[in-house]
């Protein structure tokens, strides 16, 4: 996927590519993470943003929005 500024988000919102560094800041901001602390939850839960957003939520995260 390139990076471009009309780009609003990346075109599969159901899985989180981590090798991509545009999905990587977009999923980070979006979902009020580090970077880190999204390869840490997507190791455990895998990419599917459902299940990372599951998983955000069961933990309590503040920023975490639907």
């Amino acid at each position: 996927m390139s990076e471009s500024r009309n780009d609003r988000g990346p075109r599969d919102r159901t899985s989180i590519n981590m090798n991509d560094g545009f999905e990587v800041r977009y999923w980070s901001s979006e979902l009020s993470v580090s970077a880190e602390q999204l390869r840490s939850i997507v190791r455990k839960v895998g990419p599917k943003t459902d299940d990372v957003r599951g998983a955000l939520a069961s933990a309590g995260h503040n920023g975490w929005r639907a």
